[in-house]
């Protein structure tokens, strides 16, 4: 059996509106609203629970407010919580707006997801892991930095591969993109989407992006959202996965399925396009659901 995915990151509550016609200014836009579990990091551990992976543990700090729900929909997703509860802060909530072309925009409150600190690393973590994977918010607060660099260094130093996903280039710009390609460094593989690998290289062509990318991390995968994925390995292009036709509803979700899904795949022992294409569908089924993640393991009619 292939060995365990840890996934290090942010737990978080969705405020997802739909808004089927732009937002009007001063006054109200009818919406239709719905309170979701979220978390860019837990997101991508219940994608690769979702998509075959058999041993799913996410690390994460939550608010005593929601903590019990919390828990309760990553294990009903198959993923094992292993989550700290901050008895200081409120779990962090992320207002999602959605537009009428399925786009969205983020409104952010980090709360608790970013206070991870090292004291909650033990390296007891790492037993029968096979990848770690570190959600790039972690980088934009100092104790939850020092964490994130702490879990790839353990990783390191038990060659088990890690990989990290960028997160927000809004957030990569006001911490500076020097800064976060070094404390990223050493990682095995980067999930940035096309404006993340943009602005991480100064190339605006995603191929060139990707390729520039991957002289520094040994694997890139950079999303594209319905045109799929580009691979690049060591400098030289893998190749563009394309993406699978369907009505957007909700995009909130799509990078961190691709995420989930590619590691589900590469712990199988997938080659990287295998892997590309499992992440291309797992974006593709994403993107028709509100929110960020697949539905639980008990939904009605939901295979395994």
């Amino acid at each position: 059996m292939p060995g365990a995915l840890l996934v290090i990151g942010d737990v978080v509550t969705d405020v997802v509106a739909r808004h089927a016609t732009p937002l009007a200014p001063a006054t109200d836009t009818a919406a239709r609203i719905a309170l979701l579990p979220g978390g860019a990091g837990a997101n991508a551990a219940c994608w690769a629970a979702h998509t075959g992976a058999a041993d799913v543990r996410l690390l994460a700090c939550v608010g005593a407010d929601s903590a019990a729900w919390h828990e309760e929909t990553l294990m009903r997703s198959g993923v094992r919580p292993l989550l700290r509860v901050d008895p200081g802060a409120a779990t962090g909530v992320v207002i999602s707006l959605v537009d009428p072309t399925a786009e969205r925009t983020f409104l952010t409150d980090s709360g608790a997801a970013l206070r991870l600190s090292p004291g909650d690393w033990y390296d007891d973590l790492l037993r029968g892991v096979a990848h770690v994977h570190l959600s790039g918010y972690l980088f934009f607060a100092d104790s939850s930095r020092r964490l994130a660099r702490t879990a790839l260094s353990a990783a390191r130093e038990r060659s088990i591969p890690t990989s990290v996903d960028p997160a927000s280039a809004g957030f990569i710009e006001h911490l500076g993109v020097d800064r976060f390609l070094e404390l990223a460094s050493g990682a095995d593989l980067l999930f940035p989407n096309r404006d993340e690998a943009a602005l991480l290289t100064g190339l605006t062509e995603p191929a060139e992006a990707a390729r520039k990318l991957s002289q520094a991390f040994p694997l890139v995968a950079v999303t594209l959202g319905a045109e799929g994925a580009i691979l690049a390995s060591h400098g030289e292009l893998l190749a563009h996965v394309p993406g699978h036709p369907t009505t957007p509803l909700d995009t909130t979700g799509a990078g961190d399925a691709f995420t989930g899904a590619f590691l589900a795949a590469r712990l199988s022992s997938a080659d990287p396009v295998t892997a590309g294409m499992s992440g291309s569908r797992a974006g593709a089924e994403a993107v028709t659901r509100p929110g960020g993640r697949p539905p639980p393991l008990d939904s009605p009619g939901r295979a395994r």
